[in-house]
């Protein structure tokens, strides 16, 4: 109260209900200070040049060993390398501002924990793009040298597009409740090569031998891996369960992430 008896104004209050002009707002608020952390700190261009060297320089090596004219190969191979890289992006999305203790600074400002997770995951879908871009010069390439199929390239990118946004959101998930990045970054790639090897036939083929009663491995693969919905982008399709999978399945991680933060905020 004021010393003279007068009643204090009470201190404004962040109300969940926002329009859509103000949660837009704070999204990009927060995925603008992430970008800025990604390049302000080098992590971009590391990243970005490592990925583009690494994948590029496998494509050329199959390009040149199988001469076919098309991508194949490179959407072939991305599953692996994105569970190396994507956890390598995200495992700091919360796992630095837990370390730095910034993350009540970040949760006291006028957003929603929503917002603040749709832009730490906009932020690294924007970089993760800057990844994709390193492979146009290859489409061009192959539009020059042949006649390519661009209706299975284009299928190929949605497929990409998907892996990595399923990805990033489990790996920013995951980053959430750790306040080590090394820690971040295993659970990550373990859930991520849990989700591509499941798919593999060798894979598949043990565990199955394993657990024949259980057929574990059909299950995994039918159930949990990514190879059936990937794999149809890479043949060349675009199913409405492969969009359902990797949608659905990147909503969830960042519904559950929000939820995480709403907790902490409590």
């Amino acid at each position: 109260r004021h010393p003279r008896g007068r009643a204090l104004p009470a201190a404004p209050r962040v109300s969940n209900r926002l329009t859509p002009g103000e949660f837009i707002s704070g999204v990009r608020v927060v995925a603008g200070r992430e970008l800025g952390a990604y390049f302000g700190s080098g992590i971009a261009v590391v990243y970005t040049v490592a990925f583009v060297i690494l994948s590029n320089s496998i494509f050329m090596n199959e390009f040149f060993l199988s001469g076919r004219i098309d991508m194949r190969p490179y959407f072939e191979t991305m599953p692996l390398l994105l569970a190396v890289f994507l956890p390598a992006v995200t495992m700091r999305s919360w796992a630095e501002e837990r370390k730095g203790r910034t993350i009540e600074l970040l949760l006291t400002l006028p957003i929603v924990p929503l917002q603040a997770t749709l832009g730490k995951f906009l932020a690294a879908l924007a970089l993760y793009a800057f990844f994709l871009l390193g492979s146009v010069p290859f489409v061009i390439m192959l539009a020059v040298l042949g006649r390519p199929d661009f209706g299975q390239i284009a299928a190929g990118y949605i497929g990409l597009i998907g892996l990595g946004m399923l990805l990033l959101s489990a790996g920013t998930f995951l980053s959430a409740p750790s306040g080590d990045q090394i820690i971040a970054f295993v659970t990550s790639a373990l859930l991520a090569f849990a989700l591509v090897l499941t798919g593999n036939d060798r894979v598949v083929a043990v565990l199955d031998g394993l657990f024949p009663a259980l057929g574990l491995g059909t299950l995994l693969l039918e159930t949990v891996s990514i190879a059936p919905h990937y794999g149809a982008g890479v043949a060349g399709a675009v199913p409405l369960s492969g969009v359902a999978y990797f949608g659905l399945g990147s909503a969830s991680f960042r519904w559950i992430n929000a939820l995480v933060l709403e907790r902490n905020r409590a």
